[in-house]
């Protein structure tokens, strides 16, 4: 049997009207210590979201969602906060804060591979 390390992960949540506090999932991010490991995928789901909010940004909330995976990856494309390590990243994008897209709590979990967590958890939790 492969090793099993420890994971966390916290949905990614879109939040229309801040004022409302309606919300849906639309994103995961997935952080591994031991592999040095940090991924977000995202799957914005345009119905749900101006079901919300008719007159939601939608290229807005999409351009949020992907800027959260380019922070993942890494990259001089993807700001400051991209230089950091994998566990930096993850702590700086699960900080609260009130804006359309907002981070949930954080879960744990156990993995043979953070890759396919990363994954699973979409399809299960988002999409």
């Amino acid at each position: 049997m492969s090793e099993r390390d420890v994971f966390e992960y916290a949905l990614l949540r879109v939040v229309p009207r801040v004022d409302r506090g309606e919300c849906f999932n639309a994103g995961v991010v997935v952080y591994c210590r031991a592999r040095a490991f940090v991924a977000a995928r995202t799957h914005l789901d345009e119905n749900k979201l101006t079901v919300l909010d008719p007159q939601a940004d939608v290229v807005g909330v999409r351009a949020a969602l992907r800027a959260v995976e380019g922070v993942c990856r890494g990259g001089e494309d993807a700001g400051q906060a991209a230089r950091e390590d994998v566990g930096r990243r993850f702590r700086w994008l699960i900080a609260p804060r009130s804006t359309v897209v907002q981070p949930g709590p954080v879960h744990t979990g156990l993995t043979t591979d953070p890759e396919a967590e990363v994954e699973r958890l979409l399809d299960l939790l988002v999409r």
